[in-house]
């Protein structure tokens, strides 16, 4: 089953940031047309499940939120296309998408986005659809779904396989699996890709590239930025923000949609699969110069706040102590950009057992 972690940080690491921004950051220029917030869910209103599921209070909130008028709801597949053509974005574009194709989707979320004229996009994986599992949609609901214009459907893999732990061989073959299945019960192949779990490798990424796939997508927290977007590699592990219960309050959902990205280019390590050295070494160079820098934090989920280092204006490197343990653990940097809004650029990391 899915499996949702949020780093625990923004409620005090941000709040002290806060304190110590100076003034300068209120006439912060943020970049936002080069910038989105794509959020992530998996059920809603399915309460035996807190760490996956959305209450649907939430829900409301987060909707009632983004109709206020303060912000551009975009289809994900739009966002990455405009990103990537070089086309700006609308002040505070955010992008909705959901994993995996539980029942509450066509009974909770749908008719809630349908009244409100939000679009989203559904990643599932095909093999959940082909008999009768509880919780999981029909084929005939799914079919339903794709015919409203407000919804895209996504590739998730066949069998919602774990891909930081399969080789390239079984990852090809659960891609074309399902892609096939997507040509015959709908007509067409997805575009887009979501790692089921979030956890990737390099060999896994090379793989989606390799199928075709305009971008994909992890788990892991931060703002998309057009820089991210046009690398050809870093473009296939794009950043989501996950919600469930304890990390959708309507505080914390406003704050996430105001997210900026942070502009990065040569990210180390390449690979999100650790082997060693472990701890890798952490670091990215920032595009165009950031006022303020000095006050960026980065965040591990297994160790806290880790030491920062600059080389010059715009290399960061972020130092930590302790070896990743195994499974997954997320670096989240974040820096204040005026006006109550943040820089987040986050990373998610997967040592195999």
């Amino acid at each position: 089953m899915p499996r949702i972690i949020a780093v625990p940080i923004l409620s005090g690491l941000i709040a002290a940031q806060a304190v110590l921004a100076p003034a300068i950051f209120s006439a912060f220029e943020a970049r936002a047309a080069d910038s989105a917030v794509i959020v992530m869910y998996h059920r809603f209103g399915e309460d035996k499940y807190p760490s996956t599921n959305t209450t649907l209070a939430q829900l409301e909130d987060h909707i009632g939120e983004l109709t206020s008028g303060s912000y551009a709801v975009l289809p994900v597949r739009k966002i990455v296309e405009d990103l990537q053509a070089g086309r700006p974005l609308p002040e505070r574009t955010v992008g909705i998408s959901i994993d995996d194709g539980f029942v509450s989707v066509f009974a909770e979320a749908w008719p809630r986005f349908k009244k409100a004229g939000l679009p989203f996009t559904l990643f599932t994986a095909t093999d959940y659809h082909h008999q009768p599992i509880r919780g999981y949609m029909t084929w005939d609901q799914i079919r339903e779904l794709a015919k409203d214009p407000l919804v895209d459907i996504g590739h998730h893999s066949a069998s919602h396989l774990h891909m930081a732990d399969a080789d390239a061989a079984t990852t090809r073959a659960e891609i074309e699996r399902a892609a096939n299945v997507w040509e015959e019960r709908l007509g067409r192949k997805p575009t887009l890709f979501a790692y089921p779990f979030g956890e990737a490798g390099r060999e896994t990424i090379e793989a989606v590239k390799n199928a075709g796939f305009v971008a994909a997508f992890g788990q892991h927290s931060g703002a998309l930025g057009r820089d991210i977007a046009n690398n050809p590699v870093e473009k296939f592990y794009l950043p989501r923000f996950a919600f469930n219960e304890q990390w959708g309050e309507a505080k914390r959902f406003r704050q996430v949609v105001n997210t900026i990205a942070l502009p990065i280019a040569e990210l180390t390590p390449l690979d999100p699969l650790v082997g060693r050295p472990n701890p890798p070494a952490f670091g990215f160079t920032l595009t165009r110069k950031i006022d303020g820098i000095e006050r960026i934090v980065c965040h591990a989920s297994h160790e806290g706040v880790g030491k920062i280092e600059r080389l010059g204006e715009t290399r960061i490197e972020a130092r930590f102590a302790n070896p990743f343990p195994k499974g997954r653990t997320r670096i989240n940097c974040t820096l204040p950009a005026g006006e109550g809004r943040w820089y987040w650029f986050g990373r998610q990391f997967y040592v195999k057992g």
